[in-house]
C-alpha cells in the first residue's frame, strides 16, 4: 500500500513538474509577444480603414495582453505536447513512444494552418457580411477590444479543431479508437460539432454555415483517416498474430 502510495505520490510530482515548465514556456512567450505587441497589432489592422477606438486606458493594455496571449498559446503547443509525451512514454511501447512523438510537429503546424483558415479565409467573409448589413443604417465604430475579441474568438478555435484529423491518426494508431466507432458517433458528433459553430460565430445563418461545412468536412476527413490507419495496423497485426 505503502508502494502505490509513494508511486502515486512521484506521478503527481512529475505532473507538477511538468505543468510548471509548460507555464514557464507560455510566459517566455508571452513576454516576448508583449515586447512585439504593437508591431503585431499594426500588422494585423494593416487593411483596416482608420484607426480602432478604446473606451478607457485599461482597454489598451488588455488588448495587448489578448494579442500576445494568443501568440503564446500558438507557440506553447509543442512544448504541451513534448511534456505531455514524457509524461506518458513510460507507459507506452518504444514504438508507440516513436509514433507519439512524431506527432507533435503536426499538431503545430495544423494548429497554424487553423488559425490561418480562421483569420485569412473566415474573418474577412464574416467581417465583410456583417458591414453590408450595416451598410446605410447605423453609424459603425469599432472599439479595439470589440474587434480583437471577435477575430479571436473566430479564429482561434479553428486551431484547435483543426487538429482533429491528426488527434483522430493518432488515436486510431494506439488502438483507442478505429473507424467503425467513428462512424456509429457521427451523429452525436455533428450535433456536437453544430453547436460548437453556432457558439463560437456571430448570430447570422451565414456565419454558421461558413463554420459548420468546415468543421463536418474535418470530421468526414477523420473518419477516411482513420480507415487508412486502422488497415495498416490490421495488416502489421497479422504476421504477429499468426507466428504466435
Amino acid at each position: 500500500m505503502e508502494n502505490k502510495d509513494l508511486h502515486l505520490i512521484e506521478h503527481l510530482e512529475e505532473l507538477r513538474q511538468r505543468i510548471i515548465k509548460i507555464l514557464l514556456a507560455f510566459s517566455i512567450f508571452f513576454v516576448g509577444a508583449f515586447i512585439f505587441v504593437q508591431d503585431i497589432y499594426h500588422w494585423l489592422i494593416r487593411d483596416l480603414d482608420g484607426k480602432l477606438a478604446v473606451l478607457g486606458p485599461s482597454d489598451i493594455l488588455w488588448v495587448y495582453m489578448m494579442l500576445s496571449g494568443v501568440f503564446a498559446i500558438a507557440a506553447t503547443i509543442p512544448v504541451v505536447a513534448y511534456q505531455t509525451w514524457k509524461f506518458i512514454a513510460p507507459a507506452l511501447t518504444k514504438d508507440e513512444s516513436k509514433v507519439t512523438l512524431r506527432f507533435i510537429p503536426g499538431l503545430f503546424i495544423l494548429f497554424i494552418i487553423g488559425i490561418s483558415f480562421g483569420y485569412f479565409v473566415l474573418f474577412p467573409i464574416v467581417l465583410g457580411f456583417l458591414m453590408k448589413m450595416s451598410a446605410g443604417q447605423f453609424e459603425t465604430m469599432f472599439t479595439a477590444d470589440k474587434y480583437f475579441g471577435f477575430m479571436i474568438n473566430l479564429s482561434l478555435p479553428f486551431g484547435f479543431l483543426f487538429e482533429m484529423p491528426l488527434v483522430v491518426m493518432f488515436l486510431t494508431r494506439l488502438g483507442i479508437l478505429n473507424p467503425m466507432r467513428l462512424a456509429k458517433a457521427r451523429k452525436l458528433s455533428y450535433f456536437v460539432l453544430v453547436v460548437v459553430s453556432i457558439l463560437i460565430t456571430p448570430p447570422d445563418f451565414i456565419s454558421d454555415i461558413l463554420v459548420i461545412v468546415p468543421l463536418l468536412l474535418l470530421y468526414e476527413l477523420s473518419v477516411s483517416i482513420s480507415k487508412i490507419v486502422y488497415k495498416k495496423r490490421l495488416a502489421t497485426m497479422e504476421p504477429n498474430l499468426e507466428a504466435s
